[in-house]
């Protein structure tokens, strides 16, 4: 395993840091969690300069690489439903849209394909990203206003932008793909 994936392994050995902290009361453990999530983050941006500067490119990194970000995301939103931060349903847009993407990918690498990740995708990945810690740190206690008769915290706005994101990009991914679900 090279340096590259190492560092994505550990974005994936960071998320029960995240858990625990996110889940455990102790005084600021939001504001833990917050970091641990936020470096754990930061690595997805380090294993990819270090895969294309290196030459550490390898079909499990670009398997790994969007799988470590799915897991890492999917906790956080799960945790948040949990404890009443954002709508369920934008948790199960966004988990369902990251189930449809990798079965994509393992249709694709049946088929002698890999899918790395697009710059929609990517982008995609930084909007939820944002959104989280958005969540954390102007959650529904912190600037709250009305819009439309809705309660809404700037929070839950990042994280709805962040799952109108996270739609358009899975649609993305289907249209470009489309032919490898074709049967011949």
């Amino acid at each position: 395993m090279n340096l590259a994936n190492k560092i994505t392994m550990s974005r994936i050995l960071l998320i029960p840091l995240f858990m625990i902290a996110y889940m455990w009361d102790f005084a600021y453990n939001e504001l833990v969690a917050c970091a641990i999530f936020a470096v754990a983050s930061l690595t997805d941006g380090v294993d990819g300069y270090v895969a294309r500067n290196y030459n550490m490119v390898t079909d499990f990194g670009k398997f790994i690489d969007p799988l470590a970000d799915k897991l890492l995301v999917a906790t956080a939103l799960i945790c948040f439903v949990g404890s009443g931060e954002i709508a369920a349903y934008m948790a199960i847009v966004i988990i369902a849209r990251e189930f449809i993407v990798t079965g994509l990918r393992t249709v694709a690498m049946s088929k002698g394909v890999v899918i790395a990740a697009s710059m929609t995708g990517k982008i995609k990945t930084c909007v939820q990203i944002g959104a989280v810690i958005c969540v954390f740190l102007l959650g529904k206690e912190t600037y709250t206003f009305n819009l439309l008769g809705i309660d809404c915290s700037i929070g839950y706005i990042a994280m709805f932008v962040a799952t109108l994101f996270t739609v358009y990009s899975g649609i993305e991914y289907l249209a470009k793909n489309k032919k490898l679900l074709e049967d011949h």
